[in-house]
């Protein structure tokens, strides 16, 4: 663990010592027990309150509980672990799990799902995507998380467009237990996790007040199913935490830095029939002719997270919560430039070393100055963020207010780190471009659940949001980006829950939300508007012992939705824009079936219809109508089931099945941007041996993915481009491309943790 501190940068440690000092501050002083003390909720649930909803809302959600995530947890990514909840679908770069990897919800892309780790927004402020690999391991700090479809609750942070993640960190321990845990499996994929609690250390004879103090480091590692798409995490969880009968104070630092082979480029649907592990990434040809691969065509990304939370409770009915962070985040991704002829995005630092011969229009040689070069472009980033809420309840209402701020300062730039000819004004590490953002996001909201009788609770949120974006300098094509945009947004929800009985609930919610763009969208298209969802949630909730059903319709009306086009820009991310009046009209079906003691059926279904009203292209040099079409990445049908067969207690075999329908990478219809349906099937199987040795439990863990060697692809990109065409009627034609990201065959994984 010293190592550890000593490798983290002066301002990393600033901040670590800081969080450290003021909790050991606080649990000296203590405080004295209130006379109105009480009996506090589970006072770690507490922190993800005002973001989480309870089975009674009328908001549609699934929770998932650290037993649960246990059972697949051997190195891949949380998207993976949520991969058969319903209306989702997942993916990944490296094809294996581990890595870059990305979830779609109801076909809502990754940027409209709102993540937030103990109540803290987790989604890049810019992007407003999710880099799960920046959080390696990170299920193995997970206690419990919730996801919720559609608009959901008031959230902090950039609002949830299809779904929202809320994620709840390990719970204080009462008891001192550690754990060693160790898993490998194909591709070389290796997980080595060690954690540790001190459990609760009493700090008076009441046993009233107590200090826990518990750590995680982790490193995974894979050679991913993709050529090259290596991945190396390493990352930490540390926490220490205060509690006496009425408060808890956590500190908490969690981060790592991840380095992976680039896999973004994706592959034709050639190369997918030839060679579906290869990967284009580092290519380049020597100057032999030869075809040769960079071997650091990286991206290299660090990221440090400190938090701090205190809960606080009053009496009977008043509680509060305070949450503070900061992050810093900062790396580049490497590339490799073979015979590039854009020697002037590069501000001089460069000169051309040959030349390539091209034809002009009417067919004359033309000399191209070209190079070869290496550059890494860079993201140095600081995040702050403030939650603040207050929560009344009694017997007839719970209340919650507050808001949270948050402000986001990061740089952009690139440098050359080789090059075969520097300029005379120009060397090694010059950047030849510069940019700096800064965000600003406050938001104030207030929300009520009101038992208005023993059958009827009403559900009421306002939230008022404020984003203001800044952008100065130039980016990486070398021209000036200079955003200044404000905006200010009004979400409403309401809703209502009806029990017609002690088994059976009805509901019914309307919610709004609005959304700001991300830098891509600007970059791409200054004009571009926020978008509007209108959500209509009416659903069943039925439960009888251990069988449970639901089920939940919903209509998304949408207007400028920010829909995926189909295309990825230069470092492999999705691109969006405006898609006017959409809708997305869908069914959700949920159930829990035990058809013996032994044996339980866990199945879900989402049928659905996505659309664009309308949908008007350039095709040959005119302008098409193709009226209503599907939109992007929209499978209609969406199901999954787990066969759970438990024969004796310790022992837990499951059999899970996932189906996607087909689906478009674009938003045209066209059939070269189809994506077939898949039906895959993975088993995963657990047996704990309880000790009376050294280890209070061994837990034997065995996965093995898509048992079938299904060849399947869940995610591709599809585009298009004009080229003059002399034998068309409008002298232009158009040509269609397209990407595909193919998944691992048939693969497995093996696991041991070691209790104590």
């Amino acid at each position: 663990m010293k190592n550890l501190f000593n490798n983290l940068s002066k301002k990393s440690r600033q901040r670590l010592s800081l969080f450290i000092f003021l909790l050991s501050v606080y649990s000296i002083s203590g405080q004295e027990k209130q006379q109105d003390s009480v009996k506090l909720e589970k006072l770690d649930e507490v922190l993800v309150k005002a973001v989480r909803v309870d089975a009674k809302s009328p908001i549609t959600h699934t929770n998932v509980s650290k037993k649960e995530i246990a059972k697949r947890n051997l190195g891949q990514d949380i998207p993976v672990l949520l991969n058969f909840l319903p209306s989702v679908v997942t993916t990944s770069d490296a094809g294996a799990g581990v890595g870059y990897t990305g979830i779609r919800v109801r076909g809502v892309s990754p940027q409209s799902t709102n993540i937030t780790i103990n109540g803290i927004p987790y989604n890049d402020a810019e992007s407003l995507g999710t880099f799960w690999v920046n959080l390696g391991d990170f299920a193995s700090s997970v206690e419990s998380l919730q996801l919720q479809r559609g608009v959901g609750t008031s959230t902090n942070g950039s609002g949830a467009f299809g779904a929202s993640i809320n994620i709840l960190t390990d719970a204080a321990s009462k008891e001192a237990n550690g754990e060693i845990s160790n898993s490998f499996g194909s591709f070389n994929t290796r997980k080595h996790t060690v954690k540790f609690s001190t459990g609760q250390i009493y700090a008076d004879t009441e046993r009233s007040r107590s200090v826990e103090i518990a750590g995680r480091l982790s490193n995974i590692s894979s050679d991913g199913y993709i050529d090259r798409a290596t991945a190396d995490l390493k990352s930490y969880f540390l926490q220490g935490a205060y509690l006496d009968d009425n408060t808890l104070i956590k500190a908490i630092v969690f981060g790592g830095n991840e380095v992976t082979y680039q896999a973004w480029n994706g592959i034709t649907a050639e190369q997918l029939e030839e060679d579906r592990t290869f990967n284009p990434s580092g290519q380049f040809t020597d100057e032999d002719g030869n075809i040769q691969f960079y071997d650091n065509e990286v991206d290299n990304y660090s990221q440090d997270h400190y938090q701090l939370h205190w809960n606080q409770s009053y009496n009977n009915n008043w509680s509060t919560t305070i949450g503070l962070n900061y992050t810093y985040g900062r790396g580049y991704f490497e590339q490799y430039e073979d015979d590039t002829d854009e020697i002037d995005s590069y501000g001089g630092i460069v000169l051309a070393t040959d030349v390539r011969i091209e034809e002009d229009e009417d067919g004359n040689p033309v000399e191209i100055p070209i190079t070869d070069l290496i550059r890494r472009r860079w993201l140095d980033n600081d995040f702050y963020v403030i939650n603040a809420s207050a929560n009344y309840k009694n017997n007839e209402i719970d209340l919650i207010f507050g808001g949270s701020f948050s402000h986001y300062n990061g740089d952009h730039f690139g440098e050359v780190i080789w090059a075969r000819a520097f300029s005379e004004n120009g060397s090694i590490r010059d950047r030849y471009y510069d940019g700096n953002a800064k965000k600003n996001d406050l938001s104030t909201f207030a929300k009520a659940n009101y038992k208005l009788n023993d059958r009827i609770q009403l559900y009421g949120d306002l939230q008022v949001r404020n984003v203001n974006y800044e952008t100065s300098g130039i980016n990486s094509n070398l021209t000036s980006f200079n955003i200044d945009e404000n905006y200010t947004f009004f979400n409403p929800k309401a809703g209502i829950t009806y029990a017609l009985n002690d088994n059976n609930d009805f509901y019914f919610s309307y919610a709004r939300a609005n959304r700001e763009p991300s830098r891509d969208e600007f970059e791409n298209n200054p004009e571009i508007e926020p978008e509007q969802l209108n959500d209509f949630e009416l659903g069943w909730r039925h439960r009888k012992g251990n069988f449970s059903f639901s089920a939940n319709g919903y209509l998304m009306l949408y207007n400028e939705q920010l829909v995926l086009t189909g295309e990825i820009n230069d470092v492999g991310a999705q691109l969006r824009d405006n898609s006017g009046e959409s809708y997305r009209l869908g069914l959700e079906l949920e159930a829990i079936l035990p058809v013996t003691s032994k044996l339980t059926l866990q199945p879900n279904l989402t049928l659905s219809t996505n659309k664009n009203r309308e949908t008007i292209v350039s095709i040959d040099g005119e302008f098409q109508n193709l009226g209503r079409t599907d939109i992007a990445f929209s499978p209609d049908i969406i199901a999954a089931n787990a066969i759970v067969f438990q024969p004796i207690q310790n022992l837990q075999m499951s059999l899970l099945s996932k189906y996607v329908g087909e689906q478009f990478m674009g938003n045209t219809e066209n059939p070269l941007s189809k994506l077939d349906s898949f039906f895959v099937n993975d088993f995963n199987v657990t047996y704990t041996l309880e000790t009376n040795s050294i280890f209070k439990s061994i837990v034997f863990t065995g996965l093995v993915n898509n048992i079938f060697n299904e060849k399947l692809v869940s995610n591709g990109f599809f585009g298009s481009f004009d080229f003059n065409d002399p034998d068309s009627p409008t002298g232009t034609s158009t040509g269609f491309f397209s990407g595909f990201y193919p998944q691992a065959t048939t693969n497995f994984l093996l696991g041991l943790t070691l209790n104590f």
